[in-house]
């Protein structure tokens, strides 16, 4: 489904999560669903992300961009920002998404772009738009996250 590629994450984030031990690029690689789908995140921080996805591979049976599809990437865009607006002591769990689908697309590559709506203690929404190569509107989605404390490693 192509070459992956790293994230790209701000110095500052990839500093912070490295003191704790975590490989914050390896970890935000869009997970097995997201490799199994193509998903690459091109760059990322609490206040914008970005990823792409191909359509091929990712259809419906009448060979249209699945909706599905266009879910897992809004899902993994917008839980990126989350875990980046948590910081390193939070874990982001996804509780609402909603996607409403503009367009059919058969080919190509889609990219979305996550944008915080609301960045609190306890929960983050973002607004992802997903477009088309010709930057027409594809997917407008809305993920919710709560905000959980990390848990605590147990005393050996």
């Amino acid at each position: 489904m192509g070459e992956h590629t790293a994230p790209k994450f701000p110095q500052e984030i990839i500093d912070e999560y490295a003191a704790l031990g975590v490989d914050l690029p390896a970890l935000f690689s869009a997970g097995h669903l997201g490799e199994r789908m193509g998903v690459q995140i091109a760059e990322a921080s609490a206040d914008r992300v970005v990823g792409t996805m191909p359509v091929e591979g990712n259809t419906q049976p009448y060979g249209l961009l699945h909706g599905g599809a266009s879910a897992v990437l809004a899902e993994t865009l917008g839980s990126v920002g989350s875990m980046l607006h948590g910081g390193a002591t939070k874990l982001a769990v996804g509780v609402d998404l909603n996607c409403t689908h503009h367009r059919g697309v058969r080919s190509g590559l889609v990219t979305g772009v996550a944008t915080p709506v609301h960045r609190g203690r306890s929960t983050a929404t973002y607004e992802i738009v997903i477009t088309d190569e010709q930057d027409k509107r594809v997917c407008t989605a809305r993920l919710t996250c709560m905000l959980r404390d990390v848990p605590k490693p147990a005393a050996a």
